[in-house]
């Protein structure tokens, strides 16, 4: 992981010591929808966007797969 990579924008400040677990995106009752924290891909239950991401225990922020390996030694 470079600290340099354009993905990074402040994002542990906010996601550090959260507990994240793996889940099949649902939905929420006002939109259909979410993004990755890291780097935005779109992840919903449409098949062509990622259905299964990691996410906190509210739901409230999403990170795919790609971005939370590589991610995870800063929100832990």
């Amino acid at each position: 992981m470079n600290k340099t990579d354009w993905r990074l924008q402040g994002q542990e400040s906010y996601l550090q010591g959260k507990t994240f677990i793996m889940k099949k995106y649902s939905g929420k009752p006002t939109w259909d929808h979410d993004h990755c924290e890291f780097c935005c891909a779109k992840i919903s239950s449409n098949a062509e966007d990622i259905n299964e991401a990691y996410t906190t225990e509210d739901n409230k922020h999403w990170i795919c797969k790609r971005c939370f390996e590589d991610f995870a030694n800063l929100i832990r």
